[in-house]
C-alpha cells in the first residue's frame, strides 16, 4: 500500500502540481482560516481575512483585544459569524494567556501535545486541529477531510471505518512522516475531488485510472 500511494502521490503532482496550500502570509492567518473555513468556502475566508488585515487585527494581541462585535463585522462574509467569533476568541485566548501571544511558543510544543491542547479548546474539532498542526505549526499530521473520505471510497484504496482517527491512521502508517508530504497530498486530493471526484464522477478522465 505504501507503494501505492506514494505512486498516486507522483502523478497526481505531474497533474496538478505544487499546490502551495496552505495560503497565508503569517501562521497566524492559517491559523484563523483554519477556523474560519468550517462550514463554508475558501473564496469567503479570503474576504474575511483581507478585512482583518485592513484592519490591523491580525495579531493575537489585536485579535485578544478586540470587542467581539468588530470581529464579527469583520468576519460576516465567512458566515456563522457569531459563533466563528467566539471560536476564535477561544484559541486567541489560549495562545495569548498561556504561550505569551507567541505562536513560535505554541510551536516548540510536542505534536501530541499541541493536539490534546487544541481539541480541548471549544469549537475546535479534530480537522480544524490538524489543519492547524499541520499548515500553521509543521507538524506532521495528515488532515482528513469529506474530500480524502471520497478519495479513498472512489479509489478502492481503504476498507473502513470511515471514521476520523482510523483514516488519519491509514495514511500516517502507509506514508513516510514528511511535513511536505502531507502537506501536499492532501491538497493534491482536494484538487482531485473538485475536479474529477464529484457527485457525478469524472471517472473516465482521471488521472488516476487504472491505479
Amino acid at each position: 500500500m505504501r507503494q501505492r500511494l506514494l505512486k498516486i502521490f507522483d502523478i497526481l503532482l505531474e497533474t496538478f502540481g505544487k499546490r502551495h496550500w496552505w495560503p497565508g502570509e503569517t501562521a497566524l492567518e492559517v491559523i484563523v482560516g483554519a477556523v474560519l473555513t468550517q462550514n463554508t468556502s475558501w473564496k469567503n475566508v479570503e474576504k474575511a481575512i483581507t478585512s482583518l488585515r485592513s484592519a490591523g487585527l491580525l495579531s493575537v494581541d489585536r485579535l485578544y483585544e478586540v470587542e467581539d462585535a468588530v470581529l464579527a463585522r469583520h468576519i460576516r462574509s465567512s458566515g456563522y459569524y457569531n459563533l466563528k467569533t467566539a471560536r476564535l476568541k477561544n484559541i486567541v485566548k489560549v495562545i495569548h494567556d498561556e504561550y505569551m501571544s507567541s505562536i513560535e511558543h505554541l510551536r516548540n510544543n510536542g505534536t501530541s501535545d499541541l493536539r490534546e491542547k487544541l481539541l480541548d479548546i471549544k469549537g475546535i474539532g479534530e480537522e480544524t486541529a490538524d489543519s492547524i498542526l499541520l499548515y500553521a505549526l509543521d507538524k506532521p499530521v495528515f488532515v482528513i477531510d469529506a474530500y480524502t473520505k471520497r478519495f479513498l471510497a472512489n479509489h478502492g484504496l481503504y476498507g473502513g471505518p470511515y471514521r476520523y482517527g482510523d483514516m488519519q491512521a491509514f495514511f500516517m502508517g502507509n506514508l513516510p512522516s514528511d511535513i511536505y508530504l502531507f502537506n501536499e497530498y492532501h491538497a493534491l486530493i482536494v484538487a482531485l475531488c473538485q475536479g474529477y471526484c464529484l457527485k457525478s464522477p469524472r471517472c473516465g478522465e482521471c488521472p488516476l485510472k487504472g491505479q
